[in-house]
């Protein structure tokens, strides 16, 4: 698949707000994103770690895949994301590799990402999001 790096690392949070204020306390960051994916029921949070994002995810809905996430297993890790080129070519490979796959197509996900999501099953219990940047759609002053 070839990532180019990790995108980000998503962590499941009950509280959007107190964990944005514990992750600026800790480590002295600074959330520069906050935005709703309707679509996925969730509200994200950004942090950016040298090359690497961290992504707040918060339910928007008590039946979501997040709370359902936290229901389950509790607060924590939930998924990594690696930048891909071509996500579409990328889950065709790996559902024809016979990887199980989450999206057969590529959707929209926060930050404007074309994202797809490879099945925990057949990726040692990780889930793993391949993400690509078509638009640009991060301001590339927050990748620095």
């Amino acid at each position: 698949m070839n990532p180019s790096h990790i995108e980000h690392i998503g962590i499941a949070v009950s509280d959007l707000e107190s964990s944005i204020a514990l992750f600026e306390k800790i480590f002295g960051l600074k959330c520069y994103n906050i935005e709703t994916v309707a679509e996925q029921q969730v509200r994200t949070a950004f942090f950016k770690v040298g090359g690497t994002k961290i992504e707040l995810l918060e339910s928007t809905d008590p039946e979501g895949p997040i709370s359902k996430f936290i229901a389950k297993r509790g607060e924590g890790i939930h998924h990594l994301a690696f930048a891909v080129r071509d996500v579409e070519e990328k889950l065709k490979l790996a559902e024809k590799e016979g990887i199980g796959i989450i999206d057969r197509v590529p959707r929209i996900g926060a930050e404007g990402l074309e994202i797809g999501f490879l099945h925990p099953r057949s990726t040692g219990g990780v889930l793993i999001e391949l993400c690509e940047d078509k638009q640009g759609a991060v301001p590339p002053e927050n990748l620095k």
